[in-house]
Parts: C-alpha cells; structure tokens; sequence
C-alpha cells in the first residue's frame, strides 16, 4: 500500500509580507543601533504591530537574526548568478575580482551584512549558520569557476573556495572593526588573501574554456 505523501505549504503571501516587512524593520534598526540592542519588542514598536505577530514567525531574536543571515546570503548567491561577460576574462584572477566586488558592493550597501557576517557580536547560532550558508557558497563558486575555466582536481575533504571566501571575510571583519565599514585599502587586501589561497590550488595560466559551460 502506497504511503501517503506529505505536503509541504507555502507561507501565505500575506505572511511572506509580514515576514520581509519585519525582516526590513530589523534591518534597520541593526543599522541605527547594532545588534546588541535588537528586541522583539522593538521591532514589533518600530513596526507598529503587536509583539505575539513578529514572536509568530521568529521566536527569539536569534531566530531573526539567522532568518536575517539567509537573506544576507541569498543576495551573496544571486550575485554569483548574474551573468559574466565570458570573452573579457583573462585569467580566472578576473573571475575572482568580479566575485569579490560584487559581494563587497553587498557589504557596501547593507549594514546587517557587515553586522551579522563581519562583526564581533558572540552569537554562536549566526556564527553556524553563516558558516553553513558559506558552505553552500563555496560549492556555487567552484560551479561559476568550472563554467568558464578548466579547473585542476581540487581536494574532497575541503572546500577551497569556502575557505578563500572566509580568509577574506577575516581582512574585511578587521576593517569593519577598525573603521565601521570595508575601507577601499583593506578592500584590495582581502582580494589579495582570496587569490592568494586560491593560488595554492589554481595555476596561474588555468586553460580558459573557449565557450562557458
């Protein structure tokens, strides 16, 4: 006898709002006054409804927080799928220069970005998770690097572009500390320290594939 399949549902629209309306109000006032001063309540104040309806999508603030880490994320993976231009890459160090300034645009125009990803707040959950997401990140970079390079065998028990991409998170992180925001000197920094360790595994004259994948 065939088991009975089980359905999965969707927020309703309604609900899909009132989540990105209370998303966008932490978003906010992360940006007026950081994360440490973050409350249900607040938000609820700021958004002018009723605390039990943002405790009915987020039951504490670690949870908004994380719900707020996925979103920083999904911009991060968007931005690895927009198109690249595939005749203007020399080498792949202009591949990795295009990934890297569109995630320090990201960074750029997003406070929680720089809050949540870059600075020191202690909050274990986020922590995990960001290191998950950059997980799933590494795995969609090495994609867009297959598609327009012919990448040599690269290890199974690492993932080297994760590891790239949080090498730089480490110079940025330190430039978020020291002045708030990634300053254009440590911005170039954290691309040099990406390429670096991506040149550990990458030669310098990787075959460019004649037609993107």
């Amino acid at each position: 006898m065939p088991r009975p399949t089980t359905t999965v549902r969707k927020p309703r629209a309604s609900s899909q709002a009132r989540i990105a309306a209370i998303l966008t109000v932490a978003r906010d006032l992360m940006a007026e006054q950081g994360v440490a001063s973050l409350s249900i309540y607040n938000v609820a104040e700021r958004a002018a409804i009723p605390p039990s309806s943002v405790y009915h999508f987020f039951a504490s603030v670690p949870a908004l927080l994380e719900a707020l880490t996925a979103d920083i994320h999904a911009a991060f993976r968007a931005c690895l799928q927009e198109p690249v231009e595939h005749t203007q890459l020399r080498d792949w160090r202009d591949l990795s220069a295009i990934v890297e300034q569109r995630m320090l645009a990201i960074y750029a125009r997003d406070p929680a970005a720089r809050q949540l990803i870059l600075a020191q707040h202690g909050l274990s959950e986020i922590t995990q998770a960001d290191r998950q997401h950059d997980i799933e990140l590494g795995a969609q970079m090495r994609n867009l690097f297959a598609r327009h390079f012919m990448l040599p065998p690269l290890p199974d028990d690492i993932d080297v572009f994760a590891l790239a991409m949080e090498l730089g998170d480490r110079v940025y992180a330190r430039s978020v500390q020291l002045h708030g925001t990634i300053s254009p000197r440590l911005a170039e920094e954290g691309m040099r320290v990406f390429d670096a360790y991506l040149s550990l595994y990458l030669p310098p004259l990787l075959p460019k594939r004649p037609e993107p994948l």
